[in-house]
């Protein structure tokens, strides 16, 4: 396919954003250049400072709620993805509500809890619909042990090993891997017909 038939094809599809940190505003960016037709993304946090080395933010949109600046920033680079922000906390009850309507929901959590909450949600509210994870990805090096593991509607991109700790920070190169990996498996559940 051509680019142009890949943005053709994938204008057509809503993706859902659980989270617009460090995974989820790179995720987001990524499919809104490749043409994504509709973003649906949600976050409750702020932009901080510390944010900057891994997530889709610049130092003057500190203090601005993530889903908001994220929404603005995608315009600035595109104007052919339309994105809905929602500046809330995401749970079992509105989750559901929210993706509903999307094609693939990507999960961009950074706590265990909430990357745990998502995936059972959706399991057990949306089993039909794909789900694409981020799970191991703190550090740096060691690229070649990431990978996608495809568990029926479930794909959990990353090494499924490194947790973020003091001694083991999110840094914006894998991060950034991490990512794109979500945003490339989203392409390939929408590009081959999973719909």
């Amino acid at each position: 396919m051509t680019f142009e038939q890949i943005r053709e094809k994938l204008g057509n599809f809503t993706v859902g954003i659980a989270g617009c940190g460090g995974l989820g505003s790179n995720c987001a960016v990524s499919l809104a250049r490749v043409g994504i037709g509709r973003l649906v993304i949600a976050d409750f946090d702020v932009i901080e400072e510390s944010n900057l080395n891994r997530q889709y933010f610049f130092r003057e949109q500190i203090g601005k709620k993530k889903a908001l600046a994220l929404k603005e920033n995608i315009e600035k680079i595109t104007g052919s993805t339309r994105v809905e922000a929602h500046d809330l906390k995401l749970n079992e009850d509105n989750l559901p509500e929210l993706f509903g309507e999307c094609d693939v929901v990507v999960e961009a959590f950074d706590l265990a809890e909430m990357k745990k909450m998502i995936a059972e949600t959706v399991l057990e509210k949306m089993p039909e619909k794909p789900l694409v994870m981020g799970v191991g990805l703190a550090g740096y090096g060691n690229s070649n042990a990431f990978c996608v593991k495809k568990i029926g509607n479930l794909h959990i991109c990353g090494d499924e090993e490194t947790e973020t700790s003091d001694d083991l920070p999110p840094l914006g190169p894998r991060v950034g891997i991490v990512s794109n990996m979500q945003a490339n498996q989203v392409m390939e559940i929408l590009l081959n017909g999973y719909k």
